[in-house]
């Protein structure tokens, strides 16, 4: 067992090293080169896996569903919204997350939402809504605790998550009552991205802004979540990016941070997962490399902590 957790630390220090030489790059290549082969014989025991699963009319409203088969019900549940910079990304590739969060007890949904240009702003904040609500509907038929519902997305999923939570219309009828938020590495700001396109190196036209917020820009302003923000976080929220993570998420990841504090009197917590890319720190997941997930747990297991102790004392 020491010798092959050593020969595992020497491999994650020669890929860490290779992320690091490749900087600060969107390169899904790269990243799928670097863990494919590893999640290929990734570990599946203990879980229990649905497919497919419809929350919705459109094709592209499905779900997979990660159960733990040796957790006593109910479990908290964790709502799992990939990226795929708004016009791509699938839940099947986000098996690792259903995979290694389950293993710890812990229930995931990993879902679909429609994606642009097809369906624009606020397509994503809605279906958000909808996942969230036909968990609610389901938690009980499913075993999953709805006094610990927590929500995770990464990318275009967090900025879709961070609209529907934080902007009080795109609310499901009862509201959001969750245990915890976790935003990984999301926009939040198509004003500022389109002003500082140069600063930040992104292409003009951009394929996947203007796919969804479209290319009128005097109406950015409408759909920039940092200036809508009229629900601020009543749950404990992490935001994170990567080390290595592309400029414009470091940015709005700090930005969303500080108005969330200076404006809204809220308490989000801010943290940077080191060694990793925009792309890696999500496909490192289930990999033995815990520099991601080791801080989601531990503010899942601390948040439904708070909550069952809460809920007790109620």
């Amino acid at each position: 067992m020491q010798e092959a957790d050593t020969h595992r630390a020497t491999d994650d220090a020669a890929r860490e090293k290779r992320i690091r030489a490749h900087g600060p790059v969107l390169d899904l290549h790269f990243a799928q080169s670097l863990y494919k082969p590893l999640l290929k014989g990734q570990r599946r025991d203990g879980v229990e896996v649905s497919c497919d699963i419809s929350y919705g009319s459109d094709p592209r409203h499905r779900l997979d569903i990660y159960t733990p088969r040796n957790a006593a019900a109910p479990h908290p549940v964790m709502i799992f919204m990939p990226g795929g910079g708004f016009i791509r990304g699938d839940k099947a590739d986000r098996e690792n997350v259903g995979q290694r969060f389950a293993r710890e007890g812990i229930a995931v949904v990993v879902a679909n939402y429609r994606l642009a240009p097809v369906h624009t702003w606020p397509a994503g904040a809605e279906d958000v809504a909808s996942v969230y609500q036909w968990v609610r509907d389901n938690a009980a038929r499913l075993g999953f605790d709805p006094a610990r519902i927590f929500i995770a997305g990464e990318s275009a999923g967090a900025a879709h998550i961070a609209a529907a939570t934080l902007i009080r219309r795109f609310h499901p009828p009862q509201g959001f009552d969750v245990a915890g938020t976790i935003l990984i590495s999301g926009p939040y700001n198509p004003v500022l991205e389109k002003l500082a396109r140069q600063q930040f190196g992104v292409a003009t036209p951009d394929p996947r802004n203007e796919a969804y917020f479209g290319s009128d820009f005097a109406r950015y302003g409408q759909m920039s979540t940092v200036a809508l923000i009229d629900a601020p976080p009543r749950a404990p929220l992490l935001i994170t990016f990567a080390e290595l993570d592309l400029l414009q998420m470091q940015v709005q990841a700090a930005e969303l941070f500080a108005k969330l504090v200076t404006e809204h009197n809220a308490r989000p917590r801010l943290h940077v997962i080191r060694g990793h890319n925009h792309l890696t720190q999500v496909y490192s997941v289930n990999t033995g490399d815990e520099t991601l997930s080791a801080p989601m747990l531990e503010f899942i297991r601390e948040c439904a902590f708070e909550r069952r102790s809460n809920s007790n004392h109620g």
